[in-house]
């Protein structure tokens, strides 16, 4: 693929809990950019009455989620005791290392709108085995473009770094756009998505809109965005990944052995993955297709 080209990656449609999901990270096209492998885009949407967006407690190993609302709030609780809400313009960081469990609740807005991403980073070899954590950020930092703000999530852009936690070599950032063009600067040994979330943006001759990134390979020294209109979208970015990854329900790993002894320590509810405390029952799944046959 030549740097001025951009492949276009077309959103599946996933589940979670009671809302649908447009899943942009892994997908047939593109499985991981950088260390960042899982992205999904929930909403806009209304809740009705009955309609809930709670998601009981899980487990996760060897992954960072990264939580950003663009409307309404989610209340995060973990295995480590953690209990914070979150609003838009805020970050939870969730470090899952070794194991953790954690729900993420619906407070209670009697607006009922929802609206946001949850981003996954795969960690590196050197923190994948290591203790959980977590981290809330109030105020993220941002700064001014040609047409627009960058609010820094993750990483460093143009100068502007964020002083949340990062494992690798990576950025992700929120770029609200207006009319006319911006010019990011791009670090060329990172390979970047950019995900459209409200409007649509032009970005190396393609036109974005909701339920579609663009996949840009490693080679550029600036990224152009060009917007007729108010747009939103997300761009992550990071070295190429040497190893693969294997992934599978929660679990973010590099051999089907390691999958497989998480799933069984989540199963029995052994030590590794502490309660959590909430009013939800755990959420429990069959195992692998792949390790079922082998029982």
């Amino acid at each position: 693929m030549s740097t001025s080209d951009a492949q276009i990656v077309t959103a599946s449609h996933a589940r979670v809990a009671a809302l649908d999901v447009r899943r942009t990270l892994p997908t047939r096209a593109r499985r991981n950019i950088g260390a960042w492998c899982f992205a999904d885009h929930l909403g806009p949407v209304s809740l009705t009455p009955g309609q809930s967006a709670d998601v009981a407690p899980h487990p996760h190993v060897g992954l960072q989620t990264v939580t950003w609302l663009f409307d309404g709030a989610f209340l995060h609780r973990d295995s480590l005791g953690s209990e914070q809400l979150i609003r838009p313009g805020q970050l939870n960081l969730m470090s899952a290392g070794n194991g953790v469990a954690h729900a993420e609740e619906d407070p209670g807005q009697p607006e009922g709108r929802l609206h946001g991403i949850q981003l996954w980073v795969a960690q590196p070899e050197h923190t994948r085995w290591g203790p959980s954590a977590f981290e809330h950020l109030a105020d993220v930092p941002q700064r001014d473009l040609d047409a627009g703000v960058a609010t820094v999530l993750l990483g460093s852009l143009g100068g502007t770094s964020s002083p949340a936690r990062r494992d690798s070599d990576l950025v992700g950032a929120q770029l609200q756009l207006r009319t006319g063009t911006s010019v990011v600067e791009a670090d060329p040994h990172y390979e970047y998505g950019v995900i459209a979330i409200a409007g649509a943006t032009e970005v190396a001759g393609a036109i974005l809109t909701p339920g579609t990134m663009a996949y840009l390979a490693p080679g550029r020294e600036e990224l152009v965005l060009s917007t007729g209109d108010a747009s939103t979208v997300m761009l992550i970015g990071g070295v190429p990944l040497e190893t693969p990854l294997v992934m599978w329900w929660n679990f973010v790993a590099r051999s089907r052995e390691e999958i497989a002894d998480a799933y069984r320590a989540w199963a029995s509810r052994s030590e590794r993955f502490a309660p959590v405390a909430s009013k939800f029952a755990p959420i429990d799944v069959a195992p692998p297709a792949w390790l079922a046959r082998e029982t």
